[in-house]
């Protein structure tokens, strides 16, 4: 059984607490109204509601069901608001969806435990009626203050989220060794969440401003709107901060690329170095081997041996430098023909 509070709020805005839901009804006065709080609530708590307060069967079936999107849907008597909570705890973001079913006489608020063990929407009972004047009394009013401060805390994880990007910045740009593309995955994923929840509450609230829902009074409507344009912001942030993510990742492989491509190049002019050296001594080794094998002096004529040798070393050296001038004629014209095929 989760833990549920049941109040009875007058027009003084005074919350009284009851034992029961039926207590309350059986004792509503004009201009009073029920409001039931439950955390992490069974099917036991709130199936009883339908046949209590009149709620539709498919929106109990929505608070208990954890894995909805936010929505919200109009019954004849009643109105279901479902609305994601968010935490940023150790890089890390929890999505927790709050439930709010809206009737003309009555609000039911369900509520979860965050990841710090605590009610999402722990002292809401205490405040949520604190700001309200004395025409602003009604569930309408006390939904918008729960739908507000719900709203006004997604800001805290957005702006956490904003600052390890900006790290992330500055890392990437002061010390690029240092960028880990991996720590930048959770940050994808939570932006991804964020985005996707706050498309669909922006449908949500826009619905509410066009005042589709009839169980908000029209001057209601204009705090709600407030809470709409909360969320826009919101959402374009989210927007941004995805680009500027995905931005420092196509920074990162390109300078990673860059990296490579300056690794090739210095190990392509190394090979160019030692094929050059190469191919000048290839033809001398031959040479050598030959004049060093007793064919030479054969040729020659072994009293020849003074005057051939030296010959035969001035042949190797002549050969060696035209090589030279050779590959490097070469290299030049390779070159040149490069370039005139980059500005062609």
């Amino acid at each position: 059984m989760g833990t549920t509070q049941i109040f009875r709020v007058n027009q003084a805005r005074d919350l009284i607490a009851a034992g029961s839901v039926d207590e309350v009804l059986s004792g509503l006065q004009p201009g009073e109204f029920l409001w039931l709080h439950t955390v992490e609530p069974t099917a036991d708590d709130l199936v009883p509601l339908i046949g209590q307060l009149g709620i539709h069967p498919l929106s109990v079936e929505d608070a208990l069901d954890m894995n909805s999107i936010p929505k919200i849907d109009i019954y004849p008597d009643s109105t279901l608001v479902l609305i994601n909570a968010f935490t940023y705890r150790n890089q890390e973001l929890h999505v927790q969806e709050i439930d709010l079913i809206l009737g003309e006489r009555f609000l039911v608020s369900v509520d979860r435990i965050g990841p710090d063990g605590k009610p999402l929407l722990e002292g809401i009972t205490a405040t949520a009626l604190a700001s309200r004047s004395h025409e602003e009394v009604g569930p309408a009013y006390v939904m918008h203050a729960i739908l507000d401060t719900v709203v006004d805390r997604k800001l805290h994880s957005i702006e956490t989220i904003e600052e390890e990007v900006a790290e992330a910045e500055n890392t990437l740009f002061e010390r690029p060794s240092d960028f880990s593309p991996k720590s930048m995955q959770h940050i994808r994923r939570s932006l991804l969440q964020m985005r996707k929840s706050l498309y669909h509450e922006r449908e949500v609230f826009l619905k509410i401003s066009r005042q589709d829902c009839p169980l908000i009074p029209e001057k209601a409507i204009f705090h709600y709107r407030d809470i709409y344009d909360h969320i826009t912001r919101y959402f374009e942030l989210t927007e941004s901060l995805r680009d500027m993510e995905t931005s420092l990742m196509e920074i990162d492989l390109s300078l990673r690329s860059n990296e490579m491509a300056r690794a090739a190049n210095r190990t392509n002019r190394s090979v160019g170095r030692l094929t050059f050296i190469s191919t000048i001594f290839l033809p001398l080794t031959l040479l050598a081997s030959i004049g060093g094998m007793s064919e030479w002096s054969m040729m020659t004529g072994p009293e020849n041996w003074r005057v051939s040798y030296p010959l035969f070393l001035l042949a190797m050296a002549a050969i060696g430098i035209a090589s030279t001038y050779l590959l490097r004629y070469l290299a030049r014209r390779d070159a040149s023909r490069d370039d005139h095929d980059d500005r062609g």
